[in-house]
């Protein structure tokens, strides 16, 4: 359904996208998770047409040319990051607007409207400006302006943004339920919730795909053990224990710690460095890796690694 080989895009001396790699099938969900100003956008911005590549191939809907003719376009839905709805345009307006845009018959137009207003949970509301509704709601209405001509690829740059968890839950219902029908569906996001129901997931550094795989292959590929450890001054051990191993090893989880260790002379260093500290160990138990850990793990990794 959507794919890119060996893309890369450069804006003058800097290089946003580095041999950036993506396959998604009918019915997957692809998820692209980093830190902002990884190169996330950029990389679905020239897949859907919209930036052209310094080099690499793109492939949508089985189809490597003609990516920008109007027949392509009508298949795929884009919602973009910041900006998807009209706000001196009423609701109804907005999704009038976008059903002429991608083609909508007019047959269907009426009830393609309603099934938005109805998963937005603002049926009967469609006169409401569009500046006026929480930011939940006109998220929620913004993904269904872009999908209500049924595209077969979807891409969606942090469609959750902003909202509340039970508006989240309500867009990620909407997702699965086109992924259900066969769309193939890429989502920037920075929500590991959301990433929790991807089939498969990217973590991008620099512009890089640098791990891939399902949630649970890229947490099984961690190295080591992690151990969460509960102290009475966290700050402090997270101080020492980053200054002893590096800080892609070692985070702050509320007011636990996490720490991988690559063996168990490493497990007994750290409890020295913490007792030489003055810091007072209140528990110390292992735990299973969660995709927290691997998003903090990979950047600070990467990052070390990059030369300044």
């Amino acid at each position: 359904m959507i794919g890119a080989k060996d893309l890369n895009k450069r804006f003058g001396s800097f290089q946003a996208v580095k041999n950036f790699q993506l396959e998604i099938r009918n019915g997957n969900i692809h998820g692209l998770l980093g830190a902002n100003g990884a190169g996330k956008t950029t990389s679905i911005k020239i897949i859907c047409g919209l930036i052209e590549p310094t080099s690499g191939t793109v492939t949508l809907l089985g189809k490597s040319k003609g990516l920008r003719s109007a027949e392509v376009r009508s298949r795929i839905g884009y919602m973009s990051q910041k900006f998807a709805l009209y706000d001196d345009l009423t609701i109804g307006e907005n999704l009038d607007f976008y059903a002429r845009l991608y083609g909508v018959d007019e047959s269907v137009r009426a009830e393609r409207k309603q099934w938005v207003l109805e998963a937005a949970e603002l049926k009967g509301e469609e006169g409401m400006l569009t500046k006026s509704l929480p930011g939940g709601w006109k998220q929620r209405v913004a993904f269904g302006a872009a999908t209500m001509h049924e595209p077969e690829a979807i891409f969606l740059d942090e469609p959750t943004s902003g909202v509340d968890p039970l508006a989240r839950r309500a867009m990620l219902r909407m997702i699965n339920e086109f992924a259900d029908r066969g769309a193939g569906v890429c989502v920037v996001t920075h929500y590991l919730e959301e990433a929790e129901q991807c089939n498969r997931l990217g973590f991008m550094v620099a512009g890089e795909i640098i791990a891939h795989g399902s949630p649970s292959e890229v947490k099984a590929a961690m190295k080591g053990t992690l151990f969460e450890i509960e102290t009475d001054q966290p700050n402090r051990a997270l101080a020492t224990l980053k200054k002893k191993f590096g800080a892609s090893r070692v985070s702050l989880f509320g007011d636990r710690l996490h720490l991988v260790s690559e063996n168990d002379a490493q497990e007994k260093d750290a409890a020295v460095e913490l007792q030489t500290a003055g810091v007072k160990v209140l528990a110390w138990k292992q735990a299973e890796f969660s995709l927290e850990d691997v998003f903090l793990s990979l950047i600070e990794s990467r990052r070390s690694a990059i030369p300044l």
